[in-house]
């Protein structure tokens, strides 16, 4: 089977991926700096799927080292890039580490493939692209506008290259824009374990209710949506992993329509800020303390997807609930503080 370079691989989604890959016969090696993971990932991984993933250290940010790596394996047939910082609000505050760390990163990988006739590569991309949309839910088609943040902006112009590199060499490639994973895996062997202060809903309110954080903070009430809070598309991340396989073989199968494709992945459901902490609260009889503070600079008010094109040319289509996703993060963060 194909061997399949995954970036950012020990990561939440990356873990996830590589879970997949691995499952559906793949032979997966893993980059990762462990700059937001743990090597303790690996051993879940295996746990699952009774395979070892290769794994190297490295820092995607020197050239030097990505390029010794491709000299090292020379039989990848393709690429998953998750590898890059995501948080919203950190890029606003910083927005230099966020293109520093998020584009160079991108071009290193893309030279090697042009040197190393890497032809097939999946881009983690985001509906930040589209920005505060005019209608909902939004398809491929939308505008991709003006970024509300840095973070955002690095994923349009990473696009934007991977785009005019597939229009020079023989480069084909999907960028997946998804929209907001959560949940964990059933096993609770991987799932979402950031470091220091969870930037992402989910974990923030599972570690709330374990007593981790004092409370959290909902983000604005005063927006224009039924309840006032912000709302999005919540994928479980099981769904989302197994999406970037079915990529991933549309590309080593040589299926696509152009050499340059993208993919809305989402449930095609929104879901308020407050919904998702009620929700919570039912699923796991878990009363949650939060309070409402001030809105968060660079926040879209209300996002969710049009996946028709994903489950049409795909052939994909998510499985799980939002009460699925909100039990196995429930479980997962008890395993991790030993609470079961």
């Amino acid at each position: 089977m194909s061997k399949i370079l995954v970036t950012g691989g020990l990561g939440y989604i990356g873990s996830h991926t590589v879970v997949e890959l691995q499952n559906s016969g793949y032979e997966v090696v893993i980059i990762d700096n462990l700059s937001n993971s743990s090597l303790e990932v690996i051993k879940g991984i295996t746990n699952i799927t009774n395979k070892k993933p290769l794994f190297e250290k490295l820092e995607l940010r020197n050239k030097l080292e990505v390029e010794s790596f491709f000299k090292k394996y020379q039989d990848i047939s393709g690429i998953i890039h998750f590898a890059a910082s995501k948080a919203v609000g950190e890029s606003v505050e910083n927005p230099l580490l966020y293109y520093e760390n998020n584009l160079n990163t991108l071009i290193y990988l893309l030279q090697e493939c042009k040197k190393n006739e890497i032809n097939n590569f999946i881009f983690s991309s985001s509906c930040t692209v589209y920005g505060e949309p005019d209608s909902l839910p939004i398809n491929e088609s939308a505008p991709v506008k003006k970024a509300t943040s840095p973070y955002g902006n690095t994923k349009q112009i990473s696009e934007e290259i991977i785009q005019d590199t597939c229009s020079v060499t023989n480069l084909k490639s999907i960028a997946l824009r998804y929209f907001n994973p959560i949940g964990a895996h059933d096993s609770t062997e991987i799932g979402e374990l950031p470091l220091g202060v969870p930037q992402n809903l989910i974990p923030f309110i599972t570690q709330t209710a374990v007593g981790l954080r004092e409370e959290l903070s909902v983000f604005g009430d005063d927006y224009s949506t039924p309840d006032g809070s912000c709302i999005r598309d919540y994928i479980h991340v099981v769904d989302l992993a197994k999406a970037h396989v079915v990529a991933m073989q549309r590309l080593l199968g040589n299926e696509g329509d152009s050499n340059f494709e993208v993919f809305n992945i989402g449930t095609g459901r929104g879901s308020s800020v407050l919904e998702v902490v009620k929700a919570f609260e039912k699923v796991t009889e878990q009363k949650l303390n939060y309070k409402i503070v001030d809105r968060r600079a660079g926040d879209v008010i209300s996002v969710y997807a049009d996946t028709k094109k994903a489950n049409e040319v795909l052939g994909w289509k998510s499985e799980k609930s939002m009460e699925d996703s909100l039990l196995s993060s429930w479980r997962w963060e008890q395993k991790i503080r030993n609470l079961k």
